[in-house]
């Protein structure tokens, strides 16, 4: 994807327009989004003369407000002016309720949702009939009616009301994860704010029913977030639709799109009634981040969009959260440490930084990342979760807890904070309220697989297996390409007893490994025959077909155990799986023995479990009377120096087993 200069200029028109509108609006997030995005286009530098100076001035005036393109809208900010000022210098200083007053009085919202009460005289549920009944629309033209309002100046008198009410539900709201905070508190402007936007959306519906004349499309989106937050999910998703199409530069119901959508197949299906612009491509990544996606068609995409906007922020951390959800560690720490470089004073995403670094073990990097945070902003929740992760890297569990706690102060609806203070619970042994943080991180997102997987790990410690595996399942289906996710619901059957169906589980969690190719970082390699698995999923496997009296089976995949050392497949198994292939394009696995057991660099060497399957064999071929091999494999006990005393007791019984039998004894090598 390239883009003309007028096709740039265009672009960047659009995005002076959406800051601008925004700003107005009172939605900074979405305004310092496109503000980054319009900062990092990369701006010509010819030489000026006089008269191009004058045209380039002409082109980039300064603008503080927007003036609206409908005569009527115009007329009406004309003549608000004075009072949108009041309005907006009041919200600044967080005075909601009374940046509401301005323009819409207490007596006048009372008296709204007072006349629509009756034709809502049913308890109020959450499916989808709320908004578009015959009895509300009837309703809607009663006794009490909107004042005469531009859409600007009700967008922030809403807006402002129903912020009053998200602070009066924390300000309600008690300590967290303290004994009465069971997340119950509601924002109780929802119901006003609902019932002015569908009077206004009643008043200029046209004769047949249909949409709104002359809507800009933001008070659909205050309508399509207040019916998310009522859980009413279809019905919000219909009206932020509509929303992007009026007015596509508005970030922030983009994301409230995101929040909503909760499988891939969803987002696919929504995309066809998206508007196709660059927003919707950045949507289309920036969703599918958070599915947990990625692949090459994603990486291009990505790489279309910064060969436009090479600097911008956002896009360098979709990068970075791309090669970390293709478990590329190191990638992904290279990107971020890259972000840092170009904007050492922003702070979004570094709780994801924070992670990678954890997961790598990097304490000096965390502990100046955390210091860094602090000394920006110490009580920002990424900031408390950077200095948590450090704590908890330092294994000072309590600290960390108090941490993320902080965070979750600040910002409830923190997801990184709830599943990280969930496991730091588990590491504390106060299941309890492990569970809760997890069961509040899934509440708050329930695409996080993390907490999914800790609720399943929690309740595995509490040995409530059939509770854990629904939520490893969870967690499974998040993720189907995470062997992490196959192992544990294949451990937590194989402890059910139901060995067959755990036996599946642990071969799909060695096809998932072939996922991540480390060598190309995304997508499945082209072959998986030969390639490298887990000796530990694999020993799993063979011991659960030993435990239902499958020995071929067993025997099969103890070989193939044993194979990991040198990175061969085994004789009796064709098909591999790669899992950490640094090096995919030399050696062979047809390089005979050449390279000696265990010392290849392409396999695993002597493991625990490599060392238990070769005993396992050892005893097989014994049963067997194959008394070559289980004297050979004894041998080979002997030096791995794992299983020694076991080994050498086997080989003296293998020997005395052959003079029994009048059989010569078996040479060393």
């Amino acid at each position: 994807m390239s883009l003309n200069d007028r096709e740039k200029s265009q672009l960047r028109s659009a995005l002076q327009e959406a800051v601008i509108k925004c700003s107005e609006r009172c939605l900074y997030q979405s305004s310092k989004w496109a503000a980054e995005l319009l900062n990092s286009i990369p701006e010509p530098e010819p030489s000026l003369d006089d008269s191009q100076l004058s045209d380039a001035s002409n082109g980039y005036a300064s603008t503080v407000v927007a003036p609206s393109t409908d005569p009527e809208e115009a007329a009406l900010e004309a003549k608000e002016i004075n009072k949108y000022l009041l309005a907006k210098s009041l919200f600044d200083c967080r005075e909601y309720d009374r940046c509401a007053a301005v323009f819409l009085p207490d007596s006048t919202l009372v008296g709204m949702v007072i006349s629509k009460e009756p034709s809502n005289a049913t308890p109020k549920a959450k499916g989808k009939g709320k908004a578009t009944t015959g009895n509300t629309r009837a309703s809607s033209n009663s006794t009490q009616t909107l004042p005469k309002l531009s859409q600007r100046s009700l967008f922030l008198a809403l807006y402002a009301k129903y912020l009053s009410g998200e602070k009066r539900k924390d300000e309600d709201a008690e300590m967290v994860m303290g004994p009465q905070d069971i997340g119950t508190c509601i924002n109780k402007q929802l119901l006003t704010v609902s019932r002015v936007l569908e009077a206004w959306f009643e008043q200029r519906r046209t004769d047949d029913g249909e949409e709104a004349e002359g809507s800009q499309g933001w008070l659909e989106y205050l309508y399509g977030m207040v019916l998310a937050r009522e859980k009413n999910e279809e019905l919000a998703l219909y009206w932020l639709v509509r929303s992007v199409h009026l007015f596509p530069m508005n970030w922030g119901c983009w994301l409230e799109m995101t929040s909503l959508i909760s499988r891939v197949e969803d987002l696919n299906r929504i995309m066809p009634r998206l508007p196709q612009n660059i927003v919707s491509f950045m949507f289309h990544i920036h969703t599918s981040l958070e599915l947990y996606q990625h692949d090459a068609n994603l990486a291009n995409s990505l790489d279309q969009l910064l060969n436009i906007f090479p600097t911008s922020s956002f896009l360098l951390t979709c990068d970075a959260l791309l090669s970390y959800h293709a478990k590329d560690l190191v990638a992904a720490e290279q990107h971020f440490s890259r972000i840092l470089s170009l904007h050492p004073h922003r702070l979004d995403s570094l709780d994801h930084y924070s992670n990678i670094l954890y997961v790598m073990n990097s304490r000096p990097k965390l502990a100046f990342l955390a210091h860094l945070c602090s000394s920006v902003d110490k009580f920002r929740p990424e900031s408390c979760v950077v200095i948590g992760n450090y704590y908890s890297l330092l294994s000072l569990h309590e600290k960390a807890v108090q941490y993320f706690r902080r965070a979750l102060m600040l910002d409830r609806s923190c997801l990184s904070a709830w599943t990280l203070m969930g496991h730091e619970y588990v590491e504390l042994k106060n299941t309890h309220a492990a569970i809760e943080s997890y069961r509040r991180a899934v509440d708050v997102n329930r695409r996080d697989y993390r907490a999914w997987y800790g609720l399943g790990q929690t309740y595995e410690v509490l040995e409530m297996h059939a509770y854990a595996l629904w939520y490893y399942k969870k967690a499974a289906g998040l993720r189907p390409w995470d062997g992490k996710m196959w192992m544990a619901v294949g451990s937590c059957l194989q402890r059910m007893n139901r060995n067959q169906d755990g036996i599946k589980a642990l071969k799909r969690a060695l096809l998932a490994e072939s996922y991540y190719d480390t060598g190309s970082s995304f997508g499945i390699s082209g072959s998986i025959q030969g390639t490298h698995m887990d000796p530990e999923i694999v020993l799993q496997i063979a011991t659960m077909y030993d435990s239902i009296g499958e020995e071929e089976d067993a025997k099969a995949y103890m070989e193939m155990c044993v194979a990991q050392e040198d990175g061969g497949a085994g004789e009796s198994q064709g098909e591999g799986i790669t899992i950490h292939n640094d090096s995919p394009g030399e050696g062979s696995d047809d390089d005979g023995e050449g390279g000696g057991r265990g010392g290849g660099n392409d396999g695993t060497g002597v493991t625990a479990a490599t060392s238990k399957a070769r005993m396992w064999l050892a005893r097989y071929a014994m049963r067997t009377e194959d008394y070559t091999t289980a004297n050979r494999l004894a041998n080979e006990l002997c030096q791995d120096g794992v299983e020694v005393e076991e080994a050498k007791a086997l080989i003296r019984e293998v020997r005395s087993r052959m003079e029994a039998n009048g059989m010569s004894e078996p040479p060393l090598g």
